[in-house]
């Protein structure tokens, strides 16, 4: 993984992010965040295979060149025709989920991306949340890499509606309006246990997500 993108993820990119924007007309929402070049570690929540690429494409072209999803090598590396679209089209690194079976360290992984250049996109429930609760518990990760790289800002967003617009199963997307709200960086404090970090991270997450009465 080098600290940039190819030309053909450049290209790829950009299209996606067109594509995006013309079926989801999503918009960003810099509500305690903006873009400012530095590196950072983008953490959302997690329904749909599309989450990134609303994620990427709500950033600056610079930005989005540089980011890369943190997918699982389950999925996305299994089959010719995926590793493909994560190792060539897309800006992914994969790490493997499963603790039985893996040959690499999925927290090294991400380390050694980071220390390359890279931001990340990061979901922090480790899985797609297929449930009806707003949010799955968070897995430890997220508190892993706040620990070993403070330097590195988290950036909550909130991606509204991309469930809706490529349910699991879907090959078409669906054609509706999503926005992605980016929140204020959360920072981990000197001795801060591993479980308050990551209830306040969450919080803070949630707190980004639309009311019910239909207002954010």
């Amino acid at each position: 993984m080098s600290g940039g993108a190819t030309l053909l993820q450049i290209v790829s990119g950009s299209v996606l992010a067109v594509l995006a924007r013309a079926v989801t007309g999503v918009r960003p929402i810099w509500a305690g965040a903006a873009p400012n070049g530095g590196q950072r570690i983008y953490y959302a929540n997690h329904a749909s295979h599309g989450d990134f690429i609303l994620v990427a494409t709500c950033l600056t072209p610079f930005e989005r060149a540089r980011t890369a999803a943190v997918a699982g090598a389950d999925y996305w590396g299994s089959g010719r025709v995926r590793q493909f679209i994560s190792r060539r089209l897309l800006r992914t690194v994969l790490v493997e989920r499963n603790w039985v079976e893996r040959t690499a360290d999925p927290m090294q992984v991400m380390l050694d991306a980071l220390d390359v250049g890279e931001s990340l996109i990061f979901f922090p429930e480790g899985t797609r949340n297929m449930t009806e609760e707003p949010l799955l518990r968070f897995r430890s990760g997220l508190y892993n890499l706040a620990l070993s790289r403070p330097d590195v800002e988290l950036v909550p967003c909130w991606i509204e509606n991309m469930s809706r617009v490529l349910p699991k199963g879907a090959v078409l997307p669906i054609p509706l309006l999503c926005r992605v709200v980016f929140g204020a960086p959360v920072t981990l404090t000197e001795g801060e246990d591993r479980r308050e970090f990551l209830d306040r991270a969450r919080q803070a997450l949630l707190a980004l997500a639309p009311r019910k009465d239909g207002n954010s």
